[in-house]
C-alpha cells in the first residue's frame, strides 16, 4: 500500500479489485456507475481516506468507505483492507442474493396484490384442495 494522501479514483477502484482493468473502471465512472460522496465524478478525481463511494455493477449496488489508499493491485486480502462496506449495503446485497436464490428455485415474490383473475385462480386451487 502506498502512503500517499490521495489517489486517482480509477486507479483505486482497480487496486481494490472492483474492476479487472483500469479501463473498465474508467468506463464505469464515465457511465455514471460510480459516485463519490453522492456526486458523479471523473476518472482523474483524487480520493482521500474517509470518503464514501457508491459503486453499481449490474444489479449490485455497493456503498463503501475508503479506509486506505493504494495505486498498486495486490492480493484479495490486501484489496479488501482498502475499504469497508456499510452495514446497509451488506444487508441489501444479502436480500438481493436470497431473492435471486428463491427465483432460481421457482418461487417468484409478487410485488403487488393479486388482480381479479389471480384471486379466482387461487380460489379455484383452494376448492380443489378442500374436495380431496
Amino acid at each position: 500500500m502506498d502512503i500517499s494522501e490521495s489517489v486517482r479514483i480509477d486507479r483505486w477502484l482497480w487496486a481494490a479489485r472492483f474492476f479487472k482493468t483500469r479501463s473498465l473502471a474508467k468506463t464505469a465512472i464515465d457511465g455514471g456507475k460510480v459516485h463519490l460522496d453522492g456526486q458523479r465524478t471523473k476518472p482523474a478525481k483524487e480520493i482521500h481516506i474517509g470518503q464514501t463511494l457508491t459503486i453499481r455493477r449490474g444489479q449490485l449496488l455497493q456503498v463503501v468507505e475508503v479506509k486506505a489508499l493504494s495505486e498498486q493491485r495486490g492480493s484479495a486480502p490486501v484489496a479488501q483492507a482498502l475499504y469497508q462496506e456499510t452495514p446497509a449495503s451488506i444487508e441489501e446485497r444479502e436480500i438481493l442474493r436470497s431473492r435471486k436464490r428463491m427465483e432460481n428455485a421457482g418461487l417468484i415474490v409478487v410485488q403487488q396484490r393479486p388482480d381479479k383473475k389471480d384471486r379466482r385462480a387461487l380460489a379455484k386451487l383452494k376448492n380443489l384442495d378442500s374436495l380431496q
